[in-house]
């Protein structure tokens, strides 16, 4: 029997061969930006290149949705003609944005191939912001063109950009030149190549800018994550597993970590469109035969709660991963207890929109031997702990957590200020998350940013909803927390101080906020009073000490 040193050891074996020098991955240290960063020697320099390359996987699936399929060689025809449908007809050029506002599909991937094949930059908006927020991320990012379904089309009042229908144009457009040759691009590799957004810490989004050179270290992580499979003894070869895409496109978990590294290894992606529905997800991890799925834990509880996963056929799943929020070592427990294809193949990870991909990850042997761990950093990435003047400390104290990659965001667009409190000239990023490192190397984290709230995998700052509340005729002033919510894991609540005489009701305050921000950030508790909320010395609010 192999013991679990055993397959340690192997694992470091070959790691180190295949990125050691004349290895396939092999890693060298070269000047990014200022600083000297560990890079794949042999990596592609653009994402046109990984389009070009797709077509070798002919006619084999790329992407499957419920009802339709979509080989290697269509997707690339299709975005082909986009592409010199973006260039032609609507004057699209480099470093210009297109910006994509809607739910999953394939759509979305060929519009997101096609704008970073030009070197355009493609804009990823959060499909559930309201019209207010889109608003703002249109002024933000300021594209060329915007793609739109119907639901968010109607959020999108006239901004003088051409607005293109995913129900419509997107499919004519796709098909309008037929033999148009596969899009090339002149870029840089530290050149935009998507804006992703994150909730902003002080009231607005802000957009994460992700450059050609960290989509294109992503996929090289993938494909070695795949070649060290294959060491182990893995069946299937790295085109033969199959993905499960069910969060949201304009998340790094879906869209750099999942439809973006598939394309260049040739495996297909299952997207589920719509709504999460545990019913239907099985039923295409049954039909399509799924190995790899990553979820958040809102999904996971929902299907423990459902109870009916015995009922499909889930033994092709060997990978089930947790991200976007935490969960607890009990929960973990749950889902191997009351979940068969998690019982053999949980894991976790640590990552944000600002890290493009997972800064730590913890394998199921990890889960075991120290629960509670997000395992150790992932390969390319430094990692330290820092206390408030940014020196590092030792091992097992706690402080922020600060990486350093080739994967990190170049910084947020628009937004120098933002950028410099974020990420240094040395490249260090500051994760605002405070966190400790176990003698074993093993991640842990204390406490997300902050104020953050993560309701169902999505990231609310107060700040954004406090400065919403309080433009409220007859409010005085606000904070909003986060509450334990068992499906959630949290919900939102607001505790509003009014005017003395104000006519404030939670009906008004609900109403108005639905119109302001998208639903998830919409408080289900409110508390109304005219007591001030509690105050230390200086002023600031002390969120632990306020009632909801």
């Amino acid at each position: 029997m192999t013991s679990d040193q055993d397959q340690r050891t192997t694992a470091r074996t070959a790691y180190a061969e295949l990125t050691g020098p004349g290895g396939p991955f092999e890693l060298v240290p070269e000047d990014v930006l200022g600083a000297r960063l560990p890079v794949f020697a042999r990596r592609r320099r653009a994402l046109h290149e990984v389009v070009h390359e797709s077509v070798h996987h002919g006619e084999r699936d790329y992407i499957v949705t419920a009802d339709r399929r979509i080989t290697f060689a269509a997707h690339a025809a299709q975005v082909a003609s986009l592409a010199q449908a973006l260039r032609e007809d609507y004057g699209v050029g480099k470093g210009d944005r297109v910006a994509i506002a809607a739910a999953n599909s394939p759509e979305w991937i060929v519009t997101f191939w096609a704008t970073v094949s030009i070197g355009a930059v493609a804009v990823g908006f959060n499909a559930w912001w309201s019209p207010r927020e889109l608003a703002q991320g249109v002024e933000n990012a300021a594209p060329s063109v915007i793609v739109a379904d119907a639901k968010r089309r109607a959020r999108l009042a006239d901004r003088g950009v051409p607005l293109l229908s995913v129900e419509d144009h997107i499919e004519e457009l796709a098909c309008r030149y037929p033999d148009a040759p596969l899009p090339r691009a002149d870029v840089a590799e530290d050149d935009p190549a998507v804006i992703l957004y994150t909730s902003g810490t002080s009231g607005r989004p802000k957009g994460a800018v992700h450059t050609h050179r960290n989509l294109l270290s992503v996929v090289e992580y993938h494909r070695l994550n795949d070649a060290v499979m294959q060491r182990f003894g893995d069946p299937l070869a790295p085109e033969d597993r199959v993905y499960l895409l069910v969060l949201p496109l304009f998340h790094i978990a879906s869209l750099h970590n999942l439809a973006v590294p598939r394309l260049a290894t040739g495996s297909k992606v299952a997207l589920h469109q719509g709504s999460f529905d545990v019913d239907a997800v099985l039923s295409m991890v049954e039909r399509e035969r799924v190995t790899n799925w990553g979820a958040v834990p809102t999904m996971a509880h929902r299907m423990l709660e459902h109870g009916g996963a015995d009922a499909y056929d889930t033994s092709s799943l060997t990978s089930f991963s947790l991200a976007s929020a935490p969960s607890s070592v009990e929960f973990k427990e749950r889902l191997r207890t009351g979940l068969p294809f998690a019982r053999d193949s949980l894991v976790d990870s640590y990552g944000l929109t600002e890290s493009c991909t997972g800064i730590a990850a913890a394998s199921p042997q990890d889960l075991v031997e120290a629960p509670g761990t997000l395992g150790r950093p992932v390969l390319g990435v430094s990692l330290e702990i820092r206390d408030p003047l940014g020196q590092v400390l030792p091992t097992g104290e706690e402080g922020e957590v600060c990486v350093r990659s080739a994967y990190n965001m170049l910084g947020y667009w628009g937004d120098a200020q933002a950028t410099e409190d974020a990420i240094g000239a040395d490249r260090w990023l500051r994760t605002g998350d405070l966190g400790r490192l176990d003698p074993d190397g093993r991640l842990r984290l204390v406490s997300r940013r902050s104020d953050l709230i993560i309701r169902g995998g999505e990231n609310v700052y107060p700040a954004e909803i406090e400065a919403v509340v309080a433009a409220y005729p007859g409010v005085r002033e606000c904070v909003v927390l986060g509450v334990p919510n068992p499906d959630l894991g949290q919900e939102v609540a607001a505790v509003v101080v009014t005017e003395q005489g104000a006519d404030v009701t939670e009906e008004g305050l609900r109403a108005y906020t639905e119109r302001e921000l998208a639903h998830f950030k919409v408080p289900c508790q409110w508390r109304i009073t005219t007591e001030g909320l509690p105050r230390n010395a200086t002023g600031k609010v002390l969120r632990r000490a306020v009632q909801v």
